[in-house]
């Protein structure tokens, strides 16, 4: 593991790090402007960088294109953050305090900064609003989905949430919009095993292998010609209300990915998908205190843009 940064965060971001290696592995480095020239010139222009000082050891001290190379040495710096387009939408907070933030997040709002969303995530708008620099989420939820996130203030609160949502001790409750079906008969438990392929957008189901997901689906209500489902997960796998909605028949309303993969621009907010997460319910780790929380949207989600 690195040190601590000399860096301080830049739009809620954490300074990114590279370390060198010991020289026999190249001993063509002699200096460690030609390092970080093999190791990072596909990704950030070295050579301005070095002359703008933007590379630093961990004492803060800039890196020099000429300085000797040093094996074993962290180097630290800022990437150049691409354009994003606003995702539009309310990040609502519904409770905070030492310990936890809870948010009601909008559709296409990604939770964590990954791929094309960096700056447009909770976890960097958050960080900076609130003036929280360890803030972090401790569980998934899909961007394309509204509702509760809980995230812990600090590092150290981390790791006793983040086992109460491994233990399956969080009860989380889901509300969906989807297609009737007559002659489908509900409330009914949907059990399987479900996995992800790495470059498949999709989840897929396993037939024939003990089961890892679990949801019980209900129908509530009808809205607007459509049904007014909830959704109750046991367990957490991606993508897994969609995929045991899509299972049963009745796939969730303007999902992406679900029968078909689709291609939606990025910048695209008119169609939300229709699943919120809509309650949540445990025992705080901590003190042992009941906490509850529920969402301030409703279904239809409609488009948030302005």
């Amino acid at each position: 593991m690195p040190p601590p940064s000399p860096l301080p965060q830049r739009h809620g971001l954490d300074a990114a790090w590279v370390c060198t290696p010991e020289r026999s592995q190249h001993p063509l480095w002699q200096t460690m402007g030609a390092w970080l020239d093999e190791r990072l010139s596909e990704f950030v222009d070295v050579a301005g960088f070095l002359a703008q000082e933007r590379f630093v050891y961990d004492t803060g001290a800039a890196v020099g294109g000429r300085d000797p190379y040093r094996p074993y040495t962290f180097v630290w710096f800022h990437r150049d953050l691409a354009e994003e387009t606003v995702v539009p939408g309310p990040i609502h907070l519904i409770y905070r305090d030492d310990r936890i933030v809870v948010i009601d997040k909008p559709a296409f709002l990604s939770s964590i900064p990954r791929g094309r969303h960096v700056v447009q995530s909770v976890v960097v708008r958050l960080r900076a609003a609130l003036q929280l620099p360890e803030l972090s989420p401790l569980h998934r939820l899909d961007r394309v989905t509204s509702g509760l996130l809980v995230l812990s203030t600090e590092r150290r609160w981390r790791g006793a949430y983040q086992s109460m949502f491994q233990r399956h001790e969080v009860e989380k409750t889901y509300r969906a919009l989807a297609p009737l079906l007559p002659g489908l008969d509900l409330p009914v438990t949907v059990r399987n095993h479900l996995t992800t392929r790495r470059g498949r957008w999709q989840a897929e189901v396993l037939p024939g292998v003990p089961a890892n997901a679990e949801s019980l689906i209900a129908l509530e209500s009808v809205i607007d010609g459509l049904g007014s489902y909830r959704l109750t997960p046991r367990t957490g796998r991606t993508h897994q209300l969609r995929v045991h909605m899509l299972g049963l028949g009745i796939p969730i309303s303007n999902d992406p990915l679900y029968p078909v993969v689709q291609d939606v621009p990025l910048d695209d907010f008119t169609r939300p998908l229709q699943l919120l997460a809509n309650e949540l319910r445990f025992i705080d780790p901590i003190d042992g205190g009941v906490r509850q929380f529920a969402s301030l949207r409703t279904l239809p989600l409609r488009s948030e843009v302005s």
